[in-house]
């Protein structure tokens, strides 16, 4: 095998058969330069993170930036949209293995998000073999055979393929340029990018992505500024690149106006990261004494601060004449429980008939079998047109709504278990390889598994922690519960016939990431050190 590296990028890492079909020299080449031209902006602008973080845990709290109160009053809009993105009434996420891909694409969802962050486990095969997928189905030629020779392909009509590269925090740890690490978004999109772009443009669907966990405007700048030296490296028109910027984090709400502004002849709009973002507001004020959440199941998107979240997105991106995406609902069909079945589909239903009322233009699913209810409930709203941009939403939303986090209670021994088995259960497939996992009928990802072991941190931590038996949760509870739940983790995980060698490793990870005093940023960030 003829395999060659531009100078200065190293890969550390196997290269399996087929791995140079995707790691060509002139495809590193686009790697190394997007790195050496914003590397030390992505550090800055983490750097910036951080200072801000400490601020807050200092007792400030966010506002509109002053600065950007031109863009916020101006009468401006995005860029028009291709006719492939007019469509999104029902959009289906998930990894990049080839089945999931295949079924998504097939799904009848108007759009197919492929994951290389959330739900995907940032193993090396993973990624390049995710590559490797995408390339194949963009040209109709992925297919893939299981163990007992069912057979899957591509139908002629498919699903829009979006591709979502990792955020900004997380690095490629195999591959460096000048001896350092590059980012992994850097690395997913150049890699999509550069094999992928024209071959989408002349069939009419892309090149589109998603980009994950910004947390300001100069974050969306920063992707604006890539996507400019990546087109013009292959030698496509500016603008040909369109995103979809995940407002997932409590510090974009402030900024959504400004994020558009900022991708504005590369924006696809704005969709509503409902569980990053929980994770996010506890993240970012975890030194407040006063600000305690209660059970996760509690915290829906009709209780006001989230209620908020959600119309301000519509307004915001309406108003640019851009798409509003609904999130994700967790929910998942139920085989063998026709009850529990009736009762998830139900919750589905509510979920996209709420968010088509509210004006949203479409919304998530993360299984097949859910897209026909989601696509139901849009169709009531829209009927026949593709989406709602011309619908508005009135009213002035900002910090005295973003920022009342309600409710308190209730805190449950039930839910802290929960919260404790769904993290061990998310983490142990999350190092076997596997970032997409059905836990206790709901689909969970890196995001729900942030908000499990940020709820235990925060009632260990917060005065207002304590069970509705008058218990204060502490972190000898919290250990002992741990012991007894990655038990009951093994058990299920057996049952299923499933390997249990990541279980112990995941127990103790996250044991040290609920209970550390000093909260950690991102519970992908030790993961991914620990993974082989």
């Amino acid at each position: 095998m003829n395999f060659t590296l531009p100078q200065g990028v190293e890969i550390d890492a196997p290269i399996h058969p087929g791995y140079e079909a995707i790691l060509t020299p002139d495809a590193l080449e686009l790697v190394a330069r997007l790195h050496r031209a914003f590397e030390p902006r992505r550090r800055e602008l983490l750097r910036l993170r951080a200072e801000r973080q400490a601020r807050f845990d200092a007792g400030e709290m966010p506002d509109f930036l002053s600065t950007t109160r031109v863009v916020r009053d101006g009468n401006w809009k995005i860029a028009p949209l291709p006719p492939a993105l007019a469509r999104r009434r029902v959009e289906i996420t998930g990894p990049v293995e080839a089945k999931m891909i295949i079924n998504a694409l097939n799904s009848g969802a108007d759009s197919y998000m492929a994951d290389f962050e959330d739900s995907n486990s940032p193993k090396w095969e993973n990624q390049i073999q995710g590559q490797i997928n995408l390339y194949q189905a963009i040209r109709r030629e992925l297919t893939f055979t299981n163990e007992t020779g069912k057979a899957y392909r591509l139908n002629d009509e498919i699903a829009t393929l979006q591709i979502r590269a990792r955020g900004w925090h997380l690095d490629e740890k195999h591959v460096r340029v000048d001896g350092e690490r590059v980012s992994g978004g850097i690395f997913d999109f150049a890699l999509a990018f550069f094999h992928n772009a024209k071959e989408q443009i002349a069939r009419g669907a892309g090149p589109f992505y998603y980009l994950p966990k910004l947390e300001s405007h100069l974050e969306a700048r920063l992707w604006n500024d890539i996507f400019i030296l990546a087109q013009d490296y292959i030698g496509l028109a500016r603008g040909a690149i369109k995103a979809t910027v995940l407002i997932e984090t409590i510090l974009a709400t402030f900024e959504m106006d400004e994020i558009l502004f900022e991708l504005r002849e590369h924006s696809a709009g704005l969709n509503a990261g409902r569980w990053d973002y929980i994770f996010s507001c506890i993240k970012k004020f975890r030194k407040n004494k006063a600000f305690c959440l209660a059970n996760r199941a509690a915290i829906t998107m009709e209780v006001p601060f989230m209620r908020a979240y959600a119309l301000a997105l519509v307004q915001t991106c309406h108003k640019r004449g851009a798409p509003a995406i609904g999130g994700m609902s967790a929910l998942i069909p139920i085989k063998n429980d026709p009850a529990a079945n009736d009762k998830a589909l139900a919750g589905v239903r509510h979920d996209k008939r709420r968010d088509a009322s509210d004006g949203y233009d479409g919304g998530w699913v993360a299984h097949p079998g859910l897209v026909p209810i989601a696509l139901e409930e849009f169709v009531k709203v829209l009927g026949e047109r593709p989406n709602q941009w011309e619908k508005q939403v009135f009213g002035e939303f900002g910090p005295k709504d973003w920022l009342d986090f309600q409710p308190e209670q209730p805190i449950t021994e039930a839910g802290l278990r929960n919260n404790i088995n769904v993290g061990i259960h998310y983490l142990g497939s999350w190092l076997a390889g596997n970032g997409c996992v059905p836990i206790h009928n709901l689909m969970e990802d890196a995001a729900t598994a942030e908000i499990s072991r940020s709820q235990v941190w925060q009632w260990v931590v917060s005065p207002k922690g304590i069970l509705d038996d008058g218990r204060k949760v502490t972190a000898e509870m919290v250990r002992g519960m741990i012991d007894e739940e990655l038990e009951k983790v093994k058990t299920d995980v057996v049952a299923q016939g499933e390997a249990t060698a990541t279980y112990d490793q995941a127990a103790k990870i996250f044991a040290r990431m609920s209970l550390t005093p000093d909260y950690p940023e991102f519970l992908t960030l030790p993961l991914y050190e620990a993974m082989e």
